[in-house]
């Protein structure tokens, strides 16, 4: 039986179980029993927004999801991430039969995934093995060396044990990869060039999730079936990720792009321009609009990782929602905002961290 192995484990989270449980146990401890007036966890809470960075950095913020997320008669947790390590154009299912943690194996559900290539055929909407996602695959790790879904197992692994009695009665996951690949060249091509790639990008990617959204709405629609969507936030460096917005006023119609040499402005700090930024991301998040999200990602060019995953998820509600004949938007709530640092000086550097859950 094919098991994917804990590749982080030892490096970017504790390897030891017990450790590891003691480290889990003082984040989820940190995280009140309320949020709101509202008990944790949330009840039909089944869908969570959580980053995926080390545990070092991004786990506290990483507990307020878990500590929201509802279990209670879950069978099926359906995991949603993009991918750091290959380009491709499509969901990619998981290949394994289990996926390894310190603490045990959870099992994949190796029937919902055939389910799905299947529904992804009859809608002409790519599904894939992750195996097959790309001839660079062999050398760059594709689902191996992926860490998007695998940062939150021990997480999953951990929540079960609080509520169910035997791991053989713990919920099956569904691992699935969403990537979409980009026409931008930025070596061939023009700034008249690339800026008509990027608005093809937006349309076609807005789409994508779209019906990717339509693929997951009949398993959002079963309450057996929880979702964890898997995605850090705003990537703020040059020299790392090619993106250093700063606003004196923030305003998102008056911001430039910093560099590494520039002076440290002289007005707000860095870090309140990201966290601006982040919010008006968040914002859309919590009004549960797939366009909307779309247009504020377009329009400040957020590095959100897991932008594709966020609008599927987004898409997929929406859909759930026309579906169930319910009327208004389902929305997230943003429970926790964190940040890998506060940058003040132009060569700074920071990743930050959202945690959101939805009620379905």
């Amino acid at each position: 039986m094919s098991t994917r192995p804990a590749g982080k484990a030892g490096s970017w989270y504790d390897g030891d179980p017990e450790s590891l449980d003691e480290q889990l146990d003082e984040f989820l401890e940190a995280v009140p029993d309320a949020i709101d007036g509202v008990s944790l966890p949330v009840t039909g809470a089944r869908v969570i927004i959580a980053p995926h960075a080390g545990y070092s950095w991004s786990g506290k913020c990483a507990a307020w999801a878990y500590k929201s997320l509802d279990l209670s008669n879950i069978k099926r947790v359906f995991l949603l991430g993009p991918t750091h390590t290959y380009a491709f154009d499509a969901c990619h299912l998981s290949t394994f039969e289990k996926y390894s943690t310190p603490f045990g194996d959870l099992t994949v559900d190796r029937k919902v995934i055939d389910d799905i290539k299947k529904e992804g055929e009859r809608l002409s909407i790519p599904t894939d093995d992750m195996k097959k996602g790309s001839p660079r695959e062999p050398r760059r790790g594709g689902e191996v060396h992926e860490h998007s879904l695998e940062m939150h197992l021990p997480y999953l692994y951990k929540m079960c044990e609080e509520k169910f009695d035997d791991p053989k009665y713990f919920p099956v996951i569904v691992p699935v990869l969403i990537g979409m690949r980009s026409r931008v060249d930025n070596m061939g091509m023009d700034s008249n060039q690339q800026k008509k790639a990027r608005e093809a990008d937006e349309k076609d990617h807005k789409e994508k999730e779209a019906n990717y959204g339509r693929l997951f709405a009949p398993y959002l629609s079963d309450p057996g079936n929880a979702f964890i969507v898997s995605s850090d936030f705003c990537h703020w460096s040059f020299s790392a990720f090619d993106y250093a917005p700063y606003s004196p006023t923030n305003d998102l119609n008056n911001w430039t792009h910093l560099y590494p040499g520039d002076q440290t402005p002289k007005g707000p700090p860095i870090h309140e321009t990201i966290k601006f930024f982040d919010t008006h991301a968040m914002d859309t998040v919590e009004s549960g609009s797939h366009a909307g999200f779309c247009e504020s990602v377009k329009f400040t060019g957020n590095t959100i990782c897991g932008k594709h995953p966020i609008g599927t998820m987004l898409a997929a509600l929406e859909e759930h929602a026309k579906s169930q004949g319910i009327q208004e938007k389902i929305k997230f709530k943003v429970v926790q905002y964190d940040r890998s640092g506060l940058v003040t000086k132009p060569d700074g550097h920071s990743v930050s961290y959202v945690s959101a859950y939805a009620v379905v």
